[in-house]
């Protein structure tokens, strides 16, 4: 088998050495000529073999991939095959599958899991598409993928879409466990009781019910800095985040642990909170409690500034 990979960076590169590893051929195009097998996607597309070309694509979701899709459409031919492997929104799918369905070429959307580790432990993969479009690149699935039995790492989730919804869900997720991780270690520093943080959350690593993959890795980067001195609090977001509370919302589903987590997210990017400084005027205002002047350090016992004479809430 030989395929294309479109997109080398952290993952795809990675990727690609996995099914190279497999014992299938990979040609790779990226717009960095130093890492790229081709110059260019027309040269990647002549570079396969005729008669059934596979196309994995692999690089940031929105305009670039729309762009990169659009362009493989009119090179390749009926009977190909592409993969969208990337953070792609789900909705997008749709438009694409008809894309390609128009020139009877068969498309694949490929929700990735894994992030730089994937090359040592494979790739949690959830694929939406057609039944006999997945039994195609199954040889490329059984590559990425952990060891072990299949179901334990991949899954034909549905129809075109399905792959990217179920990874929407599943870093939805992500984001709630991630913060509650976080919440705890925030707690057990700020009592003074603990003498070893780092210790004890590796002490929950083995034999306890919140035991993973992501505690080992908090762990892992407690142990390189152990008051995490060295990056800043400030916590981006990938988009998944919020297409999942979006759907939440237009399905009525309630998410309240994973939109928390979301706009904690939010939280860490400003260094004054306009809100909180409502909440603290609306505390003062209705019951008079005690407010610190802008400035003023958070270390002091006693309040900044006389309360206001007590009102009645209106």
């Amino acid at each position: 088998m030989h395929i294309g990979l479109v997109g080398l960076g952290r993952m795809g590169a990675n990727m690609r050495t996995r099914i190279r590893a497999a014992g299938i051929d990979v040609t790779g195009y990226d717009p960095r000529p130093e890492v790229s097998d081709t110059a260019d996607l027309a040269e990647l597309v002549e570079s396969l073999p005729d008669g059934g070309r596979v196309i994995w694509v692999m690089v940031p979701a929105g305009e670039v991939t729309h762009a990169v899709l659009a362009e493989l459409s009119e090179l390749l031919s009926p009977g190909d095959l592409v993969l969208d492997g990337g953070n792609s929104y789900f909705a997008d799918d749709a438009r694409h599958g008809e894309m390609f369905a128009a020139r009877q070429i068969g498309y694949l959307d490929v929700g990735v899991s894994g992030g730089v580790w994937g090359l040592e432990n494979g790739y949690g993969l959830m694929v939406g598409g057609a039944a006999d479009d997945v039994a195609r690149a199954m040889p490329i699935f059984d590559a990425l993928r952990p060891e072990g039995p299949r179901d334990e790492g991949f899954v034909h989730a549905g129809p075109v879409g399905a792959g990217h919804y179920a990874k929407m869900v599943h870093n939805g997720i992500e984001y709630g466990l991630m913060q509650a991780y976080a919440e705890g270690y925030e707690l057990l520093e700020a009592k003074g009781l603990i003498t070893d943080v780092p210790g004890t959350l590796k002490a929950w690593s083995r034999g306890t019910v919140v035991r993973s993959w992501l505690l080992d890795l908090l762990v892992a980067a407690l142990e390189q800095d152990q008051d995490l001195s060295t990056i800043e609090d400030w916590v981006d977001d990938s988009g998944e985040g919020r297409w999942t509370v979006d759907e939440a919302i237009e399905l009525a589903v309630p998410l309240p642990v994973i939109s928390a987590a979301l706009f904690a997210r939010f939280s860490s990017r400003q260094g004054e909170s306009p809100a909180m400084k409502a909440v603290a005027a609306l505390r003062q205002q209705f019951g008079g409690h005690a407010v610190r002047p802008a400035g003023s350090s958070a270390g002091g016992s006693g309040p900044a500034s006389p309360p206001a004479p007590p009102v009645s809430p209106g």
